[in-house]
């Protein structure tokens, strides 16, 4: 069985790691992949940002089955392009992904559908910005509409920073058309999830839970990121509060979707803050988790093609994932910089020592090859993983690979699943 994987980031590296493991994959390529994938792959270089460059890549490779990684492609309808030409493929059509698309369109799609969100407000101009902040208390969220790689949520301690940072992004100086939107969101308190699940477009099975850490620094501060680091462990969510997040979440989520007319297969996250008046959803994404999908692949013991054709061909079952109750953490290595500018091109040395110790894999994420070395080539430039029986290892095992490796003015959190091991 052939497979195409489209993207070229952390993530990817994953997925391509876990399908190769499967028994009934003879060959995986990546659209167009990284330094790392392409040990593992077959990379090629391809437009993620045109469906027409996806589509003749297709052509050119013949894949069995493509998985696709970031939310662009399927945005753009890459499911609808490739379903049309006859390749079998995982994820939502165009029309499903509108739930992490446009934010606007998720709320407003919670509020109809009543799943558990936080109050909110849309605005498009700066007249109906100033008339809604009146429906606030400090602190307030402000979400661009569109599409901003995980950078369009800013925290505002005050009604006047909101004010300001809604502005600048409705001028579209801060993220383009993504801005030309808002949503301003009451700022929820409590601990982030996130919950993942696979569905058939009826049927939903949830995979094991993550938590993220999206701000750049240490003990939750600075800006938000696209995420700099994550873990999984059994303990988490109790099977109980699987059970209610999918029955009072997810499943509704899929069966509002189908009555509306936009079917949902694939992976559906749904980002929650478990607030004292229970869970809330913060978000959607449409894929799987950026630095989520690296710790919970490796707790992965079943084949995840099988799960993955199980959505596709409406078949989904229970029993479709079988977990490793051990605990796995991935710690984001990122570029000096980032999340603003950054400086590509930096040496990174270290990276077969750290692949050497006991329970760890490197995933690359911003990452280039050449002459047999790697170099930056990205924000956020590694995952390095690590799963052990217990949390307390897993993190310590990660933290030793992050010590053995080293680029110019590379940033990390040293904090990662802190809290949980404080509780």
């Amino acid at each position: 069985m052939k497979i195409l994987v489209i993207g070229s980031g952390g993530r990817e590296h994953a997925l391509v790691w876990k399908l190769r493991q499967s028994p009934r994959v003879s060959q995986v390529h990546c659209a167009p992949g990284n330094g790392g994938i392409c040990n593992e792959a077959e990379c090629v270089p391809t437009d993620v940002k045109s469906v027409d460059s996806l589509i003749a890549t297709a052509r050119q490779i013949k894949p069995d089955l493509t998985v696709v990684g970031p939310e662009l492609p399927l945005t753009l309808g890459v499911v609808d392009a490739f379903t049309s030409q006859g390749f079998r493929i995982f994820g939502p059509t165009q029309a499903a992904a509108r739930l992490e698309s446009s934010k606007s369109f998720a709320k407003e799609f919670l509020q109809r559908h009543h799943i558990p969100t936080a109050h909110y407000a849309i605005c498009d101009s700066n007249e109906a910005l100033r008339e809604a902040l009146h429906h606030f208390h400090a602190p307030i969220v402000v979400k661009a509409d569109g599409l901003a790689a995980g950078k369009g949520v800013v925290i505002c301690k005050s009604k006047e920073e909101a004010a300001a940072v809604a502005a600048e992004m409705l001028s579209g100086k801060m993220l383009g058309e993504a801005g030309n939107r808002v949503v301003l969101e009451e700022c929820l308190q409590g601990d982030e999830l996130s919950f993942l699940v696979f569905s058939d477009g009826e049927r939903v099975v949830p995979l094991v839970a993550a938590q993220d850490h999206k701000r750049v620094g240490d003990g939750d501060t600075g800006p938000n990121t696209g995420g700099m680091g994550a873990y999984s462990t059994s303990t988490i969510i109790d099977e109980q509060m699987t059970n209610w997040l999918v029955q009072h979440i997810a499943r509704p989520v899929v069966a509002g979707m189908k009555q509306e007319g936009a079917e949902y297969r694939g992976v559906l996250y749904c980002g929650l803050m478990m607030t004292a008046k229970g869970p809330m959803v913060l978000e959607f994404n449409c894929r799987f988790g950026d630095p989520e999908t690296q710790p919970i692949l490796m707790r992965l013991e079943s084949d995840l093609v099988d799960a993955i054709e199980g959505s596709i061909e409406g078949r989904i079952s229970e029993g479709a994932f079988r977990w490793s109750p051990d605990a796995s953490v991935c710690v984001v290595m990122a570029s000096g910089g980032y999340p603003g500018a950054f400086q590509a091109g930096q040496k990174i040395m270290g990276l077969e020592e750290a692949e050497r110790l006991e329970g760890v894999k490197v995933f690359h994420a911003g990452t280039s090859k050449r002459d047999g070395s790697y170099y930056t080539a990205g924000g956020r430039v590694l995952g390095v993983t690590a799963r052990a029986a217990d949390l307390q290892t897993a993190v310590s095992r990660a933290y030793a690979a992050v010590a053995k490796i080293g680029f110019e003015d590379a940033h990390y959190r040293k904090d990662i699943a802190a809290r949980a091991l404080k509780k």
